[in-house]
Formats: structure tokens, C-alpha cells, sequence
């Protein structure tokens, strides 16, 4: 495998790309977040949402679906717009945001999240962004490839 120099992006246009990546995921995570709260009714609506992970699992309690499915469809969508804005290295954007997200949740909530069912939907709303953001770079951009991964 051959490392091509010429092609790999300077630590400017990879911070740029993470602030685009980070705000086009708290923006997306907040529309969907107030889009679920009004479509299942909930009373008000938490500016905290996308940090919430100590509500009470359960298929009855309103709040708890609204967080995961905000969760996963904010996961979801942002793997579909990272595609189309970044067009490869999806999988390292979504990684790297998800550990800022991850950091960010610890900080706001002041303390570390240790609750099994947060961490589950995470991963799989991890898995679900990376497969979402790099099955359409694959398709959509075909040229894009990672130049890491070029044999020579």
C-alpha cells in the first residue's frame, strides 16, 4: 500500500471539516430532537436532548423514545450529509465526532455516562452513520477512495 502525500488533506482543511461535521450534527440532532418532541407530544421541549442519557428505558415513557429515536435519526442523517459534504473519510469523521459527543455529553451533564442502554443506542447509531455515509460516498462518488488504501 502506498501513502500518496499529494492527496492527503492538511490539519487546517481536517479541522474545518470537523467543525462543518460538528455543527451539521448538533444542528440535525436538534431539528429531529424538536421535530420527535412535537410528534409525540411531549410537553416541553429539552434544550439538553442530545446530552440526555439518565431518562428511564422504557417503550411506554415518551421522553425515553424521543431521545433514541432523535439518537438514531440524527446518526443516520448526519452519516448521509457528512457524504455529501466530506465525499470520503466518513467513517474517521463520524468516529471522531461521536468521542467529542461523547466528551461534550460528560461535561454538560457533569458526569460520566455509565448507563448500558445510552452506550447501546450510541454504538449502533455510530455503526448506522458509518454504513449510511460510506454506502452512498461509495456510489455517489466513485472517485472519491480513500488514497490511504491505493496500491501502487
Amino acid at each position: 500500500m502506498a501513502f500518496h502525500s499529494g492527496r492527503v488533506p492538511g490539519i487546517k482543511t481536517i479541522l474545518i471539516h470537523l467543525l462543518w461535521c460538528l455543527v451539521t450534527f448538533y444542528a440535525v440532532y436538534y431539528m429531529i430532537g424538536s421535530i420527535c418532541s412535537g410528534a409525540f407530544r411531549l410537553d416541553t421541549f429539552d434544550g439538553l436532548i442530545p446530552f440526555e442519557f439518565n431518562t428511564e428505558p422504557s417503550h411506554s415513557n415518551p421522553k425515553y423514545l424521543v431521545n433514541l429515536l432523535s439518537m438514531e435519526l440524527t446518526y443516520f442523517t448526519s452519516g448521509l450529509l457528512f457524504a455529501a459534504l466530506l465525499k470520503r473519510w466518513v467513517w474517521d469523521y463520524a468516529i471522531t465526532v461521536t468521542l467529542i459527543h461523547v466528551a461534550l455529553t460528560s461535561v454538560v451533564m457533569e458526569q460520566f455516562p455509565l448507563v448500558w442502554h445510552w452506550w447501546l443506542a450510541l454504538g449502533s447509531g455510530l455503526i448506522i452513520m458509518i454504513f449510511s455515509g460510506q454506502l452512498v460516498t461509495h456510489f455517489a462518488c466513485p472517485g472519491s477512495s480513500d488514497p490511504t488504501l491505493d496500491s501502487s
